[in-house]
C-alpha cells in the first residue's frame, strides 16, 4: 500500500467505474469541462491528472485521478466520475506512478516501455 486517503468519487448519476485499470496518460495540469445545466462545470488547470482505462472503460471516457482545488469535501460523492484527491496527495501519487514523466515534460503517455501503473478502484 503506497498511501491511504479520503477521496471524492462520482455522484450516483455519474458513478466512478470500479475494477482494475492502468494509467494511460498523465498531465501536469489540464482543463476539465462538461455536464449540462446545474451539473455543468468548467475547471481550468486541474492539477496532477492521471487518466485511467481498461478494456471495458476506454480512455476517451475521461476518468482520472487528480488534484482538487475547488472543494475540500473528501469522503463524499462529488465528481462526474473522476477520483478527486487532495492536491498534495495527487502530486505525490503523480510522481510515484508510471508512466514516468520525462524531465522537463508536463505530459506523458504510457507505452510498451513505460507502462502505466495498475490501479484498483472499489466501492
Amino acid at each position: 500500500l503506497f498511501l491511504e486517503t479520503l477521496v471524492s468519487t462520482g455522484l450516483p448519476w455519474y458513478p466512478t467505474p470500479t475494477g482494475e485499470f492502468r494509467i494511460w496518460i498523465k498531465l501536469r495540469a489540464t482543463k476539465m469541462e462538461g455536464g449540462t445545466g446545474k451539473y455543468y462545470y468548467y475547471l481550468p488547470n486541474v492539477p496532477y491528472v492521471m487518466y485511467f482505462q481498461n478494456s471495458d472503460v476506454p480512455g476517451w471516457r475521461g476518468y482520472g485521478l487528480h488534484g482538487t482545488y475547488w472543494h475540500n469535501d473528501f469522503g463524499t460523492q462529488r465528481s462526474h466520475g473522476c477520483v478527486n484527491l487532495p492536491t498534495e496527495i495527487a502530486k505525490e501519487l503523480y510522481y510515484w506512478t508510471s508512466p514516468v514523466l520525462p524531465e522537463g515534460k508536463s505530459t506523458v503517455y504510457a507505452d510498451e516501455g513505460n507502462l502505466g501503473t495498475k490501479i484498483v478502484i472499489h466501492e
